[in-house]
């Protein structure tokens, strides 16, 4: 793994959230937050655990250990949740453009929320920030469809790379 194949998934992984964040803006606010029975049952929710989860691993980068996940409720609208994911977003770009190359292949420790150690490469952590985007962004895709709204642009990391070329 390199600085730079880290940084181009971070552009991926942004882009990614922007065409879905596009999609989901042209919900009305109900169903935004309408339960469709999905692993957090709103768009809004599984929206809130995704920027949630990049704050807490973001924070185990910085040597802080969150006990817990932000609230939904703290994201009313989608600006909300589009507002505090590009702060996070500023936040992840300058922790790893901070990083050396060995600095990536570095084995950090944190601490989950229960207080559990954990030791984990840290680019094998960045790449499961992605990839758990990745796979609730597939969620927010098909609750969209649920809610009768389209779907967002193709987020495939091929559809990516074409659209970069």
């Amino acid at each position: 793994m390199t600085c730079d194949a880290l940084l181009s998934l971070l552009d991926f992984h942004y882009w990614a959230r922007d065409g879905t964040l596009d999609a989901v803006e042209r919900l009305a606010p109900e169903d935004f937050r309408r339960n469709v029975g999905s692993s957090f049952g709103s768009i809004r929710d599984t929206l809130a655990h995704v920027v949630s989860a990049e704050w807490v691993w973001c924070s185990r980068w910085e040597g802080h250990f969150p006990t817990e996940h932000l609230p939904a409720d703290d994201f009313q609208t989608v600006g909300d949740i589009r507002s505090r994911w590009l702060k996070e977003e500023d936040r992840v770009r300058r922790f790893v453009t901070g990083l050396g190359p060995e600095d990536i292949h570095r084995v950090m420790e944190y601490r989950f929320f229960d207080g559990e150690t954990m030791r984990v490469v840290f680019w094998h952590m960045l790449q499961h920030v992605v990839n758990h985007a990745t796979y609730h962004r597939g969620q927010v895709t098909t609750m969209l469809r649920q809610l009768g709204a389209d779907p967002p642009r193709n987020q495939g990391l091929i559809g990516f790379y074409l659209e970069q070329a």
